[in-house]
């Protein structure tokens, strides 16, 4: 198998980053490997990187929490192949990942030798799931699609509307003027289909993960 593949790690446990890294060079011994622990830091990795063959990403990260990032992810590199590797093993939240362009679903729980099989596979170009997992009820997967729609900088926006931030706030963390986040906003709106912060927070919040 070709050795150059690139394979970017993004998880803020260094723990399960080491297992892995780890697993991929069983699986590909010379592959290239980078790490990120937080959806800026793998923000800034892609844009430094542009021939990534792979991204393993957790769902649960600094700067993201569930589907959001993964939504985020799709939306603005829709080339990019990525690979869920979780602790949420929820089949609805696998269903999810599978519908947003994910090339397969690792659980965090699966031993060394099933974390190196799948890695195999997707290396390939196959899928690879869980062999348990029951069938899709093909449920809606809308508002992540609209989510991945927004630009990166329509993202950070709407994660500060959700921390609570006021527009002159956010217009001074983003050096821009108020009037830029205001356009920023209204662009949020427009294309999650809501009217206002409180909904468009509401909206975000639907694709986080529970508390674990």
């Amino acid at each position: 198998m070709d050795s150059t593949f690139t394979i970017v790690i993004a998880d803020d446990h260094p723990l399960f980053r080491g297992a892995l890294y780890q697993a991929v060079h069983l699986a590909m011994s010379e592959a290239t490997l980078l790490e990120a622990d937080s959806i800026a830091s793998l923000l800034t990795l892609l844009a430094s990187h542009q021939e990534v063959d792979l991204l393993l990403l957790d769902l649960k990260m600094p700067g993201a929490n569930g589907l959001e990032g993964v939504a985020h992810l799709r939306g603005q590199y829709p080339e990019l192949p990525v690979v869920v590797v979780s602790a949420s093993e929820d089949p609805a939240i696998i269903h999810q990942v599978m519908r947003l362009g994910a090339l397969g679903f690792i659980p965090k729980s699966a031993p060394m030798k099933t974390l190196v099989e799948a890695l195999s596979c997707v290396l390939q170009g196959d899928t690879w799931l869980p062999a348990d997992l029951p069938a899709d009820d093909e449920s809606g997967d809308d508002l992540a699609t609209r989510l991945g729609s927004l630009t990166p900088q329509q993202y950070k926006v709407l994660l500060m509307l959700r921390d609570g931030s006021l527009n002159k706030q956010i217009a001074w963390e983003l050096n821009v003027s108020e009037a830029t986040i205001k356009a920023h906003i209204t662009a949020i709106f427009r294309k999650l289909g809501v009217k206002n912060r409180t909904q468009a927070v509401i909206a975000l919040q639907q694709l986080e993960l529970p508390p674990t």
